[in-house]
């Protein structure tokens, strides 16, 4: 089963979508500046202490987006008892869950 983008449920941009875009411009600086410390021929270590903390932001990040839609996506599907769109839901954290363990 292949993902596909939902682009007709778009949520009102709220806090929590600019915390994450926050932390996204924050990744997004620790690997520009990764990329740099490869460029400078860095010892080797440093580039992987940042690369660690890279990974740590991303785990982070993609915790924060699984509890947003648990918590609002999955939740509202749940409260309008719109079985098609609750199972729609399980389905794709089904998949989800199937690739975080391959």
């Amino acid at each position: 089963m292949r993902s596909k983008i939902r682009t007709t449920k778009t949520a009102k941009k709220g806090a929590s979508h600019v915390k994450l875009r926050h932390k996204i411009n924050r990744i997004e600086g620790q690997v520009r500046g990764i990329g740099n410390m490869v460029d400078e021929q860095r010892y080797c270590i440093d580039i992987l202490i940042q690369l660690k903390a890279v990974k740590s932001a991303l785990s982070s990040l993609e915790q924060d987006i699984v509890d947003e839609h648990l918590s609002r996506c999955v939740y509202k599907a749940i409260k309008s008892k719109n079985s098609s769109e609750v199972d729609e839901m399980l389905a794709e954290i089904r998949q989800l869950l199937k690739k975080a363990t391959k």
